[in-house]
């Protein structure tokens, strides 16, 4: 049974930075591409980043390329999501997603094993 974890979300104002946090249970974890996903107010869940296995390969959406960043920590099995500049336009609920395998990917149906997410609000 794979468990992921979330922290570090809150209030923020725009301009901010926040720095999100994933722990993942399993003696996997290095297998596997990880992924940010966020839901809007009222919206779909839509990508944010993913990271390869290794963690020598990243992806972005367009609308946080530049601002946001993703590490993960093999050892430690975590994967984060460093967040600046952020805008009013960010906030949402952030959700960490194990993919299915080593390669990252940027749909949601490409990832078995979700959070419970993690609310960041910018206020403007």
């Amino acid at each position: 049974q794979v468990q992921l974890v979330e922290s570090g979300g809150g209030l923020v104002q725009a301009g901010g930075s926040l720095r999100l946090s994933c722990a993942a249970s399993g003696r996997t974890f290095s297998s596997y591409a990880m992924g940010w996903f966020r839901q809007p107010p009222g919206k779909e869940r839509e990508f944010v980043a993913a990271i390869s296995w290794s963690g020598l390969s990243t992806y972005y959406a367009d609308s946080v390329k530049g601002r946001f960043t993703i590490s993960r920590d093999n050892a430690k099995n975590t994967v984060d999501l460093q967040m600046n500049s952020l805008k009013p336009e960010d906030t949402a609920v952030y959700y960490c997603a194990r993919g299915g395998d080593a390669v990252p990917n940027v749909s949601r149906y490409q990832y078995d094993y979700w959070g419970q997410g993690t609310q960041v609000t910018v206020s403007s």
